[in-house]
């Protein structure tokens, strides 16, 4: 699978030089499902007009602050947004936190790559095509396997905007099963999604 990471970056993003640091951070195993997510994204993207190089660098990185919530919010003095409630919002910590871990430990600048991380988790209204590939893409890579994934999975390749909708409704329906809370963003998400679909 490494393949897909090795032609000559637009960015000049040094994927060889990360990629020790990455799996340092996150571990072989998250790291390898960063690849897969690449491949599912591009898959997803193919007869789009986005740049997939883009793509890469976002599913590359998506996952750069996961496990290291706490060393990096106390290394890069970050400021989260006020929807990251760090007490009731910890499973999202690491979106919001990985847009800035990929700007300051991973040199990344680009603005839509940054956002696309940001945003990977808890979606939010209105997102770009790039977004939408980078939230969805997470969702069903190939080895995720929780119930409900097959159907998610087949709607976002037959319609993006219809899989991201089945791939919200679950998440909150399973965030309330559990009794958890619910990221207004998410809520903001699929509600934006239903208007847009209700014309």
């Amino acid at each position: 699978m490494l393949n897909i990471l090795s032609k000559k970056e637009v960015y000049m993003f040094d994927y060889d030089k990360y990629k020790a640091k990455l799996i340092n951070d996150i571990g072989e195993k998250r790291y390898k499902h960063s690849l897969r997510v690449i491949a599912c994204a591009l898959e997803l993207s193919k007869n789009m007009k986005i740049d997939k190089e883009k793509v890469k660098l976002a599913c590359f990185l998506h996952d750069c602050a996961k496990y290291n919530e706490e060393k990096y919010l106390k290394e890069l003095d970050v400021d989260l947004p006020k929807e990251v409630d760090i007490r009731n919002s910890m499973p999202v910590v690491h979106s919001f936190l990985g847009a800035e871990v990929a700007k300051k430990v991973y040199n990344v600048k680009d603005k839509d790559v940054l956002e696309a991380i940001k945003y990977h988790t808890t979606g939010k209204e209105n997102m770009t095509d790039l977004e939408k590939i980078v939230f969805i893409a997470d969702a069903i890579e190939e080895a995720r396997s929780y119930p409900g994934v097959e159907d998610i999975r087949k709607k976002a390749f037959e319609n993006l905007d219809e899989g991201i909708l089945a791939c919200l409704n679950h998440n909150i329906k399973y965030l309330i099963e559990i009794d958890s809370f619910i990221n207004p963003l998410t809520i903001s998400a699929r509600n934006y999604l239903i208007r847009e679909k209700n014309g």
